[in-house]
């Protein structure tokens, strides 16, 4: 037989030769050439397959990843304008971007927070926490119900290490390492001939309590947003507002939430006032917002009174009322060709600048009839300021009542409401009016002071401005969870920090007699984590335990070992066994 191997294919053996057929069977065995009935490789089946995948969506990586995609699909939610928050901007996008648009919306970038791709990253990352946290919480229970781990065979291959001899019985030393283990906060016990101690559990707590509270603080997230409203109300002195949907002058709230949900309240708005800085750098700096409010919870309540300030709303149940802005509102009384009051009222204007200049439209619908006795629709634009200062026409010069002068344009015709087109109440539609001409043929324009009237040309009618009142915005939201989002933070935060600060680490004593009788204590630490200074704090107890348990002398001298033991760190060669 020949000693060289092959590894081609063997030739047949001849028949009825048996050391040819041996020889075949093992070069067989040997040969590297594929095999044409070779059976196909096992798959890992539906359970297989399932397995896999959830260990790869709990993962860290894959957590880490749905995380970013969560951040970089806030983005177009931040940048473009939602259907949930602003249907006007919505419309009027898609409008001024025809390409785009079409596309936007088909993509979800118009309701990102509600759409299927965003809910889906959602519900992932959501389970993907949930399924790296139960694990490790179990994993964890089990480690607090059991005890340290026993020492390693060879405490010498420990990153912190430290030897000496002492004259004190195994038995001492090995009592007094546990007191004194216990006593700086560790977990101990006697195992055989060495105390096991390990400490420093809150570092895997604050690690399990951030990732329950970001767990948390995503489902209250959710849960506002989809049980959430918001709505805004402007309220002259005197006017009031009850929590009805009819009664927001906007209104937008969560797929979720329903009219059932709103708390019942109501409120009148007494009074409002403002203060302002009246000199230095800071003049015109606002000082004090605040509004007297009469409200009462329920159809039969009984009114109280509460005072809202800028931040200090007012809680009703799960509703709070903010007060946000507030601006003038000029009565006005105006009588038409044949002297019939047909506008007695307050109108709010709003503020264009610091110093509350401020601007807006009156609209006579009904009622009004010219000179001739023709029905016609009145409008006039007005522009207000607080604070006149003769030769500026422009802007007010300090945000209180100090001069206030109403500046008026009126105009007569058709106001287009009848169209059926949606328009603000603070802007006029000139485009079927005309205007009002003073003796000169100009366009008849105004400024009156309080109590004082503007005669209309032709026998048309008057306007007076009889005084100025004040009005003040209410935001009044309702955002369920918010305690559980904020408490969630407050908890994801400390448990971060224990979890980056704490260290875990592991240290064992070993007190054995020698082969001369004499006891040996061995002393080793270990790290749990990169930033643990296992050495340092070996070495502290390693000089406490000496004072206990004093150096013996060496085998060779008579010369007792008094020295503190060295605490110098060893390479490890391996962490333990």
């Amino acid at each position: 037989m020949s000693n060289s191997t092959t590894t081609g294919s063997a030739p047949a053996p001849a028949p009825g030769n048996g050391d040819d057929q041996e020889l075949g069977a093992a070069a067989s065995q040997l040969s590297t050439a594929p095999q044409e009935d070779a059976p196909n490789l096992p798959s890992l089946g539906v359970l297989g397959w399932f397995r896999w995948f959830w260990r790869q969506l709990t993962s860290m990586r894959v957590a880490l990843l749905l995380l970013f995609l969560l951040s970089l699909g806030a983005i177009p939610g931040s940048l473009i304008p939602q259907s949930g928050t602003d249907e006007t901007k919505v419309a009027d996008f898609k409008q001024r971007h025809s390409f785009l648009g079409p596309i936007y919306d088909k993509l979800g970038l118009f309701h990102v927070y509600s759409s299927v791709w965003f809910s889906a990253i959602y519900i992932l990352l959501f389970i993907s926490l949930i399924g790296c946290i139960v694990p490790r919480t179990w994993q964890f229970v089990g480690q607090l119900r059991g005890r340290p781990p026993g020492a390693p065979r060879r405490l010498t291959r420990l990153p912190a290490y430290t030897t000496w001899r002492t004259e004190a019985e195994p038995e001492q030393v090995r009592e007094a390492a546990l007191v004194l283990l216990k006593k700086r906060r560790f977990r101990a016990h006697v195992a055989g001939d060495a105390v096991a101690a390990e400490k420093g559990y809150l570092r895997e707590v604050g690690n399990l309590a951030f990732h329950i509270a970001l767990i948390v603080m995503l489902t209250s997230f959710a849960w506002g947003q989809l049980f959430k409203m918001e709505g805004n109300k402007l309220i002259v002195e005197g006017g009031g507002f009850s929590n009805t949907i009819t009664q927001y002058d906007d209104f937008k709230s969560g797929t979720l939430f329903n009219t059932d949900d709103l708390d019942p309240f109501s409120f009148t708005l007494k009074d409002f006032k403002g203060t302002y800085e009246k000199s230095g750098p800071n003049r015109g700096t606002p000082r004090t917002f605040e509004a007297d409010l009469a409200y009462s919870v329920g159809a039969y309540g009984k009114a109280k009174k509460r005072v809202v300030k800028v931040n200090e709303p007012l809680v009703i149940g799960d509703s709070k009322v903010y007060l946000t802005a507030h601006g003038y509102a000029p009565v006005l009384t105006i009588r038409d060709g044949k002297g019939d009051v047909v506008f007695d009222q307050a109108v709010a204007l709003l503020p264009l600048d610091s110093n509350v200049t401020s601007s807006g439209a009156i609209k006579v619908l009904d009622g009004y009839r010219n000179a001739k006795g023709v029905d016609e629709q009145l409008g006039i634009q007005a522009f207000f300021l607080p604070t006149y200062v003769p030769g500026n026409e422009i802007a007010s010069q300090f945000p209180a009542l100090d001069n206030p002068v109403l500046n008026l344009a009126p105009y007569h015709g058709d106001l287009g409401i009848n169209a059926g087109l949606p328009q603000s109440v603070y802007q006029l539609d000139k485009s079927h009016m005309k205007e009002f001409k003073d003796a000169k043929g100009q366009q008849l324009r105004v400024n009156l002071r309080p109590g004082e009237t503007m005669k209309l040309p032709g026998g048309a009618g008057s306007i007076t401005y009889d005084r100025t009142q004040e009005w003040a915005n209410f935001q009044v939201t309702r955002q369920p969870a918010a305690g559980w989002a904020l408490g969630g933070a407050i908890v994801a935060i400390f448990g971060l920090a224990g979890s980056l600060f704490i260290q875990r680490r592991r240290v064992w004593v070993r007190a054995a007699e020698g082969p001369d009788g004499v006891t040996v204590v061995e002393m080793g630490g270990l790290g749990r984590s990169e930033s643990a200074k296992v050495p340092e704090e070996l070495g502290v107890i390693a000089g406490t335990l000496f004072d206990q348990a004093p150096g013996a002398p060496d085998a060779d001298t008579d010369t007792p070992d008094t020295h503190t033991p060295d605490t110098s760190a060893v390479p490890a060669e391996g962490a333990e066994k």
